[in-house]
């Protein structure tokens, strides 16, 4: 029955609902799920389903997806596409299919997107890791805000998938670090068939090999102090369900971990037929249960752990907070990205108040300059975190260090930026100085018109604001921007002198001119 407002209250207003749909192609399973979100960005879940593949077992041993694997896809997308449908979804911004390792590391990934297109009209988007720990992120923070006490200790969140293994360290709901790692609970148990193990060796064989992931991981990780485990996927909520009484999936649980390691040992000791009878679940899962049970304990183990908590949380969960969101890059989003990217300038011993400051200042120039450059938030991102980095190089020499800090950038790991934006981060950075991009550059030369004109404006940009801070002073503290007989007026309130700043934009600053069409006039405002 409803509720009858208060006399004299303004009913509420009605809500628009959007039906959307989330595919995940993983290794071993198809999965989708069906959702509705309002205007308010609440998710609601109406249905989710899942259909075995056998794309994992195909790319880890034969490093190609085989055409009969290939059309076992298709006919299932087919079949989701049906059930779309039946929700009225059809529209491109209502469904958003990604496909992980099994697909990404495919020789012909490409033969397998263009099928899947052809066939159903469903477009397949290869996410990289970093895509990957960015959707996982979004998909478990809410649970991290629903248990502050919980979160305030660093929190190791890991997901053992058929091809990878994912960790992220977080406190605070601040991601300390992220990472992941290729080994994974189907990619063990064929690279084990391909030794031709002996059975009797299986496990220690199994055991050694996961280990020395986890000793990287540890290392990697570096947690300080005591730390806690959120442990997601189907496998850990396959233990959770079998071990805990009247366990409720939709909250943060405690698991032993001598409990989980007595089930991975009795799973491991258990056929697939076995496995398919008593506890019902699918031959595909059955595979690669007990590796998986095992990779969640010996996780658990490296970090000194006696427990783990598990939850319902998986990628189709996150997808459709991302979708709620748009893909926007949110302030709380971006935040995350600039955190990872100090630990790794303080990890080379940037200078940190220049970085900082040369940062905000290239943040104020992009945002006033929008209706000139036209990007997005993910490129007033990708500037800030170039801008934070650019001197990073020196850590390897003086001498072309802009070289050395491209190189340094695009082989490290920034959370929330996968391996095409930290191309461009680095060739940002790379481009600071005097030396313009050219087509023959590493890097560049590879770039998309699109990429490579935005690489132009952001490069031309930071040039801007090095200069404004040539002093390493942080002097200029406050700018005020304006556009004056096609120029570009920066006022300076509060400073006598801008002689140097004056003779750094001579030297940097013909790019922007180049790029924007302005010459640029610093102008003391001085009161």
């Amino acid at each position: 029955m409803n509720a009858t407002p208060p006399e004299g209250a303004a009913p509420s207003p009605p809500q628009n609902i959007r039906a959307v749909a989330v595919i995940d192609i993983g290794a071993s399973a198809i999965r989708m799920a069906i959702a509705e979100i309002n205007d308010s960005g609440k998710v609601r879940t109406l249905e989710n389903l899942a259909q075995e593949v056998n794309l994992g077992r195909d790319t880890f041993t034969r490093r190609a997806i085989r055409k009969a694997t290939i059309e076992q896809c298709v006919n299932v997308l087919r079949d989701y596409r049906r059930k779309l449908a039946e929700y009225q979804i059809n529209a491109p911004d209502q469904i958003r299919v990604i496909a992980t390792s099994a697909v990404r590391e495919a020789e012909n990934r490409l033969d397998f997107i263009d099928r899947v297109y052809i066939a159903t009209g469903i477009e397949v988007e290869t996410v990289e890791e970093a895509e990957v720990s960015r959707i996982t992120y979004l998909g478990v923070q809410p649970k991290l805000k629903s248990e502050p006490a919980l979160a305030q200790s660093p929190m190791v969140i890991t997901e053992v998938g058929g091809g990878t293994t994912e960790v992220l360290l977080v406190q605070n709901e601040d991601v300390l670090f992220s990472r992941t790692y290729r080994l994974g609970s189907l990619r063990l148990v064929e690279m084990l068939q391909a030794y031709r193990a002996p059975e009797n060796r299986l496990r220690d064989i199994m055991k050694s090999q996961i280990h020395g992931v986890v000793q990287q991981m540890v290392e990697d990780a570096e947690p300080q102090g005591a730390v806690q485990m959120i442990a997601l996927g189907g496998d850990i909520r396959f233990a959770a369900a079998d071990l805990i009484p009247d366990w409720q999936p939709g909250k943060l649980t405690p698991l032993p971990l001598v409990e989980l390691e007595k089930l991975a040992a009795r799973v491991l000791n258990q056929t697939e037929d076995e496995l398919v009878l008593k506890h019902h679940v699918a031959y595909a899962d059955a595979h690669t249960l007990g590796p998986a049970l095992l990779m969640y304990a010996e996780i658990a183990r490296g970090f000194g752990l006696e427990q783990v908590y598990v939850t319902n949380v998986n990628l189709r969960d996150g997808l459709l907070k991302d979708m709620a969101r748009r893909g926007a890059w949110t302030e709380e989003f971006t935040n995350q990205v600039v955190r990872s990217a100090l630990t790794l300038g303080e990890k080379f011993g940037f200078d940190e108040a220049h970085a900082r400051h040369v940062a905000e200042l290239s943040r104020t120039l992009f945002r006033f300059l929008q209706p000139d450059h036209g990007l997005s938030q993910r490129h007033e991102s990708i500037l800030y975190v170039a801008a934070l980095l650019h001197e990073i190089g020196m850590y390897v020499s003086d001498r072309g260090y802009h070289k050395h800090s491209m190189y340094l950038i695009n082989n490290s790991e920034i959370f929330g930026l996968g391996r095409s934006d930290l191309l461009l981060t680095s060739l940002v950075a790379r481009y600071h100085r005097r030396y313009n991009p050219k087509p023959y550059h590493e890097g560049y030369a590879t770039l998309p018109r699109e990429a490579r004109i935005a690489v132009a404006k952001l490069a031309a940009i930071l040039r801007v604001a090095i200069a404004l801070d040539r002093s390493y002073s942080q002097r200029l503290q406050e700018i005020r921007c304006e556009r004056k007989d096609g120029q570009l007026v920066i006022s300076i309130p509060r400073v006598n002198d801008l002689a140097l700043e004056q003779l750094a934009l001579k030297q940097l600053g013909a790019l922007f001119e180049d790029i924007y069409g302005m010459a640029i006039v610093l102008r003391r405002v001085l009161r």
